[in-house]
């Protein structure tokens, strides 16, 4: 956590109100997002009970699972769910435009550009919190490997048509929402928590109503009173007047409503298997019908407020500009539904249910630069988050004060300017440390010479020895590698960097790649693009203690999971 989230959520707890933790929105919202708000049986992962789930706020559509334990039911309701998510999916892998890519010539080996098809937008599925997205993964991997009575004639319970193809999609969703940055399954609780600082800890902010109640509470309400009462709140029937759902139910609910609700449900449709003729079985359909309401009922009364709770968030969300650099990764999401899209068109197989060494170690490589990229370009998009980068000695602004132009020595000398940065920031610099600022939306490198003192004689900067930073050799020789005047940021708090790209080709820099007296600058010590790793080894190539050896044959898909005791249930 940095200083600034820290002061900031000080000050939520001495206002009761939430603080800005931003000044812009870092994550991509759709236009038409897919709204999930699950509900599961407690006790049995991954047992769905119900859920909401729609683009349309005021038209929700209503799933249910009387008995969550039958395994029919359960399909039943992993059917409808794939009769709402995959129309929404295609609807989006439909329209596309031409991009280029860089991709390797096979005959060549060198990198050629090809024109290739990118999804003109991607489908985002929102859900309430954290644990929403692992239910979706959960439900991905129980799902994909499932064979229909299309695939498999004699498969013992073949699942719905479409289920196992749902299931392929929910474990991109879930294996996309563990890359930084990526919108395509983000949770609310976290796109909220990264704007807004409350005065509560970050595990108490995953229950989206308490989050809420921070940052918007009823007038004349401080933030901490509407969260007690968003959490602990109660009706005359003791049940939650904020039920925390996706997918978590409360033990009052449970105990008090949904049991009995489904034991008159099972006695309903025990009674309906027994009847002798067509009149008794009608009046016992009909008790099973209004058994079977009642239930969903239950599961409306829980996940309605959430459902409202998730639109009442991104009403929030979209008061806030977008960042600049928010499309740029909205991109990459685009790029990674398409590659999907084209794998499932190809008939591949399933996503395996444990990596092999070489996608493992590029999925983590992944992860790590993404992370690193996105922390980079918050902070250049965002003033306040720069801020914390700032306090964390990470970054520094200031005015220029001074500019001398200097070249290079070699054949073909190279400007080389040098310019003098007054800042009351104390970054962590040390000799010829490299430091960046954005210049026309890409990276210009600069090198830290030393700290100045100002010479009031003839206004020349110099290094503390007396020697004019102009005449200095090039960076690392003479003073420069000795660290110049040695002196710190508090001696005057004048840095002294010397320019180092992005000027143009000619002896002469190109108008504006050289800061001018009186500007104010900012620059970073972290690179604002980060750099990839070393290329790993294709698949095949991979050594025996890695999974190879080389030309070893390659592994066929996984079967499908093999039928258990709960599968009959």
């Amino acid at each position: 956590m940095s200083l600034i989230t820290t002061l900031a959520r000080l000050e939520a707890v001495s206002t009761g109100r939430a603080r800005p933790a931003a000044t812009v929105r870092h994550r991509h919202l759709s236009e038409r997002p897919l709204v999930f708000v699950p509900l599961t049986t407690a006790g049995e992962a991954g047992a769905p009970l119900g859920a909401l789930v729609g683009t349309d706020r005021d038209a929700p559509r209503l799933l249910a699972v009387p008995q969550p334990r039958d395994r029919d039911l359960r399909f039943a309701f992993l059917a409808e769910l794939a009769d709402v998510v995959l129309p929404y999916i295609d609807g989006c892998a439909e329209a596309v435009e031409a991009a280029e890519r860089s991709e390797t010539d096979p005959e060549t080996g060198k990198r050629v550009k090809v024109e290739v098809e990118l999804c003109a937008d991607a489908p985002q599925l929102i859900v309430p919190s954290r644990a929403g997205v692992d239910l979706v993964r959960l439900l991905g991997r129980s799902t994909r490997f499932r064979r229909t009575a299309e695939q498999d004639p004699e498969a013992p319970f073949p699942a719905p048509p479409r289920v196992p193809l749902l299931g392929r999609w929910l474990t991109h969703f879930g294996e996309r929402a563990r890359v930084p940055g990526s919108s395509l399954l983000p949770a609310m609780t976290d796109l909220l928590s990264r704007h807004w600082a409350t005065g509560q800890s970050s595990l108490e902010d995953q229950h989206l109503g308490a989050l809420l109640a921070w940052i918007d509470p009823p007038p004349g309400r401080s933030g901490a009173e509407a969260a007690r009462e968003a959490e602990l709140a109660r009706d005359a029937d003791g049940q939650l007047r904020c039920p925390p759902a996706g997918p978590a139910t409360d033990p009052a609910f449970d105990n008090r409503l949904l049991a009995p609700a489904i034991e008159r449900y099972d006695r309903a449709r025990t009674a309906l298997a027994a009847a002798q003729d067509g009149l008794e079985a009608d009046e016992r359909l009909g008790a099973l019908t209004a058994a079977e309401q009642e239930i969903r009922k239950l599961v409306e009364s829980r996940t309605r407020p959430t459902w409202d709770a998730v639109w009442r968030g991104l009403d929030l969300l979209r008061a806030l500009p977008e960042g600049a650099r928010v499309e740029e990764r909205w991109t990459r999401d685009r790029w990674s539904f398409t590659g999907h899209r084209d794998r499932v068109l190809a008939g591949e197989p399933p996503q395996p249910r444990r990596d092999d060494a070489v996608t493992a170690a590029n999925k983590l490589a992944t992860r790590e630069r993404e992370q690193a990229r996105l922390e980079a370009q918050e902070a250049l998009d965002d003033p306040l988050v720069m801020a914390g980068r700032r306090l964390s000695g990470e970054a520094f602004a200031g005015e220029v004060t001074d500019v001398v132009m200097a070249y290079s020595e070699s054949k073909r000398p190279s400007p080389r300017p040098l310019v003098t940065v007054r800042t009351d920031d104390r970054p962590h610099l040390g000799a010829r440390t490299r430091v960046y600022r954005s210049l026309g939306g890409k990276p210009q490198a600069a090198e830290f010479i030393g700290y100045e003192d100002e010479d009031e004689t003839d206004g020349h900067q110099t290094d503390g020895h007396g020697r004019d930073c102009a005449e200095e050799g090039p960076a690392g020789e003479g003073p420069a590698g000795e660290g110049l005047s040695g002196k710190g940021p508090a001696a005057g708090g004048l840095l002294v960097l010397r320019i180092m790209d992005k000027m143009g080709r000619g002896k002469e820099p190109e108008a504006g790649s050289v800061p001018e007296k009186g500007d104010r600058l900012c620059f970073t010590l972290f690179e604002h693009e980060p750099r990839g790793g070393a290329k790993l080894p294709d698949p095949e190539e991979t050594p025996w203690t890695h999974g190879g050896p080389p030309g070893a044959e390659a592994a066929t898909p996984e079967a499908a999971d093999p039928v258990t005791e709960e599968d009959v249930l």
